[in-house]
């Protein structure tokens, strides 16, 4: 659990879902016509809840459960990376990291020392159409352009494996995962 391990180390953190105070409103999404049961997209964050938390030095840790839209109380179940860029966005964030279990953007997936350091968002599209970002990276990208075209003037794509990752990747200039800008 992330808030026991984080208040283990001297965090203060708080768990709370999406749907409490309605963190998180959403609406439900089908994939090609299909009904995907209780899956949404996030339409509204009250970034008011994390912004007080924050304010009092408090890590929020949130489950990425969402109210309906208003007049909708169904709960929807909301894939994290979007969830977190869009509360990015809504908390006019500097940065926008996502930590995964890669390098970052690899030119060649078999190779770890093929990282791509820094990404222009205009080179996206060519990076998909040749295959370098492909699969499961390609979610994250979204995740990534999605913030950047909120306004979020980056974002990294981080091995969460590495001790420290996270502390390299903002402290230092080397870095440790994928700049995208």
């Amino acid at each position: 659990d992330i808030v026991s391990i984080l208040l283990q180390k001297g965090g203060k953190a708080v768990g709370l879902s999406g749907v409490d105070s309605g963190l998180l409103r959403a609406k439900k999404i089908e994939k090609n016509g299909n009904d995907l049961g209780f899956v949404g997209e996030v339409t509204q964050v009250n970034s008011a809840i994390i912004e007080t938390l924050i304010d009092n030095n408090f890590i929020p840790v949130i489950s990425t459960v969402a109210l309906g839209e208003s007049g909708d109380n169904s709960k929807y179940n909301i894939n994290a990376d979007t969830a977190a860029a869009k509360i990015a966005v809504s908390l006019k964030a500097e940065k926008f990291v996502q930590l995964t279990n890669v390098p970052g953007v690899l030119r060649d997936i078999n190779d770890p020392s093929s990282l791509i350091k820094r990404i222009e968002k205009t080179a996206i599209p060519s990076l998909i159409a040749t295959g370098i970002i492909s699969s499961g990276m390609i979610p994250k990208i979204e995740c990534c352009m999605e913030a950047i075209n909120g306004g979020v003037p980056r974002t990294h794509i981080i091995d969460g494996r590495v001790p420290h990752s996270l502390l390299i990747e903002m402290f230092s200039d080397r870095g440790i995962g994928t700049m995208i800008h």
